[in-house]
């Protein structure tokens, strides 16, 4: 008792203003460094190439797990709405969804991209 007593003081003058980074590997990982900035510009070039029509598997296959996603039913139609950060404003880490390119899929299909295309489909709603 008294040995673990003496190394607790002093080992606390030695800690004295160390930081202690603690990471389990997962999702708050992929915002270390500037990795976040990477990942933003893959999915923007990603998304400025998409085309009409493309499979909501294959986006979600290339893009992976969107940041925030949406699904409606209107009439007859599915919608699914896929949110891809694309334009973080600060590196905290935490991605809001007007930081992100929304992907409106209807019935497993790409029909619009982008906030208008979002908006439109709230609208119609």
């Amino acid at each position: 008792m008294k040995k673990t007593l003496i190394a607790a003081l002093v080992a606390l003058p030695l800690l004295g203003g160390c930081v202690v980074s603690v990471n389990d590997g997962d999702a708050d990982a992929r915002w270390a460094g500037s990795d976040w900035q990477q990942q933003q510009k893959d999915n923007r070039t990603y998304i400025a190439d998409l085309q009409l029509g493309t499979g909501f598997a294959q986006v979600k296959n290339s893009l992976g797990t969107p940041d925030f996603s949406e699904s409606f039913r209107h009439q007859q139609d599915n919608y699914q709405v896929l949110f891809y950060a694309t334009q973080s404003k600060k590196s905290d880490g935490k991605i809001s969804k007007d930081e992100c390119t929304p992907l409106v899929f209807a019935d497993g299909a790409l029909v619009s991209v982008g906030d208008s295309a979002y908006q439109a489909l709230i609208n119609k709603l």
